[in-house]
């Protein structure tokens, strides 16, 4: 017996169709079964899937996919979408999703409706893709599905606004994960949805509508009465406000009522929002038997904070080193607060929650607001500290420069997963902050090479009048040893680690320090660790100009704009030169893989870096590159 009777006979997403409506409840079992042993390596992205796969399912049974487009705000919820679009394709063989990106894009699969990356885009990118099906004459319904934790992005509500306001086609399908289903109303509600989705339901209230034009008190009245009613049984007044045809909430982990429903809903015209519950995540993942431990093996735990009661050295990850900065220094300073807007630092700062609740914020996807609000924190006087990663912070650029920066505000930010994070596609690398932070004015920012330094400038930033940002990797560092002290570095000082007599200097800004200790032995190069990016050490670098033949600026971001950049605009203002090469981050999108895969991918491992330099280098000096490398 095949272990997916009903899953190995799809080859196209709308094979689902030629299942009976009875068969689909099988059909998710063995897509859940297949995702459980799937992404057993990844069970952080497990419940998050598991509570779309009726909802995929359902969808597809109802809509095109051929034709019409299904919008997903995020990858991993789409996982369960991803695997019926594709099992024809990518999947085929294998068909397990262990390499598999938790962002999709449309480039992976023909019926996929990207690309999207960040939370709180898909019904923005939707609604373009209605208006441009009716622009164009084409015949498609236009889906797009959020979680809950989507509607705290300002960026949703933009859409919905707007969406409102247009005669576009477009249904936009919330996935509740943190509600719970009524136990003894669930009928009630499914049947409420059932005949608000329905064809008799949308003509009296088209036609009454119409009836009631010439009636402006009448129809006020009866439009304020629909809503009370609505308001009484249903949590959907406020999208109804913005011009949405409200249908909820539905038991989205029964396919017979979610198709019901989306048939119901494909004839209706205009924007539409179907509120589903699928109960917790977390509560879901148990319900679906996820237990790889009865497979004969445990899942892989993440590597939790170290609880900060007393200081403890043997921290492995930025992450660590700065959770148990955090606490230490808020127990000592009660203007110390904490705000994130990232999930992926949430788990970091369990230990500062559990400890300093009162001030501790989490404000979800909302990244701009969580830095307009730590502006007004500091115009209080408090002095806020943002967790975020580097992707995310992208997403605040004007809140950065207008709410922060133009009023210097002191501001820290600690910025992890910077540079190539491994693991993820390209949404998640955080390729280009030390670009777009080093041309804001006001701003002091500073890259740690390891979890010591990590710690030091995590105190050095505590002090200084203006916003500052920490940068660094996620993951393991070094594993350096971490002083107890709380030490302060002297602002724009850069260190010495390695005096070279090639003549030739590298600039390490960051993580890249210890790969680039093996390109200075070998080729017996100055090795600088330039610790901060704004200021930059003039005096060093203007030094270094005048006693070197060549210099390497070698950092964990783009080039374009980036901290070699500065060191070239510093150069070129004290009118030196000297060749000059800047490394980092190539100029391309990098793929999913491993950290260490993506950096030796963009040669900024230590082989990489030695072997780029050596190549740069010969055409300077040949003879003097032959002697530092003993040869």
């Amino acid at each position: 017996m095949e272990r997916y009777p009903l899953l190995d006979t799809l080859q196209l997403p709308t094979d689902v169709r030629r299942l009976t409506l009875g068969q689909l409840p099988a059909l998710g079992a063995e897509l859940r079964d297949f995702l459980r042993h799937g992404i057993a390596t990844r069970p952080d992205r497990l419940p998050a899937a598991l509570t779309n796969v009726e909802l995929a399912i359902a969808l597809h049974y109802v809509f095109d996919a051929r034709l019409d487009r299904i919008v997903w705000d995020g990858g991993h919820e789409a996982w369960p979408h991803e695997i019926l679009t594709c099992l024809g394709d990518s999947w085929a063989g294998s068909r397990a999703p262990l390499d598999r990106p938790p962002f999709i894009r449309s480039a992976d699969c023909a019926y996929h409706a990207g690309p999207l990356g960040h939370a709180s885009t898909a019904i923005g990118a939707a609604l373009g893709m209605a208006v441009g099906a009716a622009r164009l004459g084409e015949q498609r319904r236009v889906v797009a599905v959020v979680t809950d934790s989507a509607l705290t992005g300002g960026t949703t509500f933009e859409a919905l606004n707007h969406a409102g306001s247009l005669p576009a086609n477009l249904l936009v399908i919330l996935n509740d994960t943190g509600s719970e289903l009524p136990g003894n109303s669930g009928t009630l509600a499914n049947h409420l949805a059932r005949v608000l989705s329905g064809r008799v339901y949308a003509q009296l209230r088209h036609h009454g509508k119409k009836v009631l034009r010439q009636m402006p008190t009448m129809r006020e009245l009866a439009r304020r009465s629909e809503q009370h009613l609505k308001g009484m049984v249903l949590p959907g007044t406020i999208f109804e406000e913005l011009g949405f045809n409200y249908i909820g909430p539905v038991d989205g982990r029964n396919v017979g009522t979610l198709v019901t429903t989306l048939r119901n809903l494909k004839r209706l015209q205009g924007p539409q929002f179907l509120h589903v519950l699928t109960g917790r995540a977390e509560n879901t993942a148990a319900v679906a038997g996820y237990a790889p431990a009865a497979a004969g093996r445990s899942p892989p735990q993440a590597r939790a904070p170290q609880e900060p009661h007393g200081f403890n050295n043997a921290l492995h990850s930025f992450n660590e080193v700065f959770a148990q900065w955090l606490c230490e220094v808020a127990s000592a300073d009660p203007a110390i607060i904490a705000i994130t807007a990232d999930l992926q630092m949430t788990s970091c700062l369990a230990s500062f929650a559990r400890r300093f609740p009162e001030r501790w914020f989490d404000v979800s996807v909302a990244q701009q607001h969580a830095v307009t609000f730590a502006a007004g924190l500091a115009a209080s006087g408090l002095r806020p500290v943002v967790a975020i990663s580097s992707s995310c912070l992208q997403r605040t650029y004007d809140q950065l420069i207008h709410d922060v920066a133009l009023q210097r505000l002191p501001v820290m930010f600690a910025v992890d997963h910077a540079g190539l994070v491994g693991g993820d596609d390209a949404t998640q690398h955080g390729s280009h902050d030390l670009s777009y932070l080093r041309c804001i004015p006001n701003f002091t920012v500073m890259t740690p090479p390891d979890e010591n330094e990590c710690r030091q400038m995590l105190s050095t930033a505590r002090t200084l009048a203006g916003p500052v940002a920490v940068r660094y990797p996620c993951g393991e560092g070094p594993r350096v040893p971490v002083a107890a002290s709380l030490s302060v570095l002297q602002t724009g000082r850069a260190q010495v680690r390695r005096e070279g007599r090639s003549g030739v200097a590298l600039l390490v800004f960051g993580a890249l320090l210890e790969a680039a200790a093996t390109a200075a032995e070998r080729l017996d190069a100055t090795l600088v660790n330039m610790r901060f990016v704004k200021p930059l050490d003039r005096e060093l670098v203007v030094g270094l100009c005048a006693n070197h033949r060549a210099m390497v600026t070698i950092e964990e971001n783009v080039v374009a704009g980036g901290a070699g950049t500065g060191v070239a605009e510093l150069l070129a203002a004290h009118g030196m030169q000297i060749p000059l090469l800047q490394l980092g981050i190539p100029d391309r999108f990098v793929e999913r893989g491993t950290r260490p895969s993506c950096l030796a991918a963009a040669k900024l491992d230590a082989a990489g870096l030695s072997d780029r330099i050596e190549r740069w280098l010969m055409p300077q000096n040949p003879e003097r590159l032959r002697l530092a490398a003993g040869q």
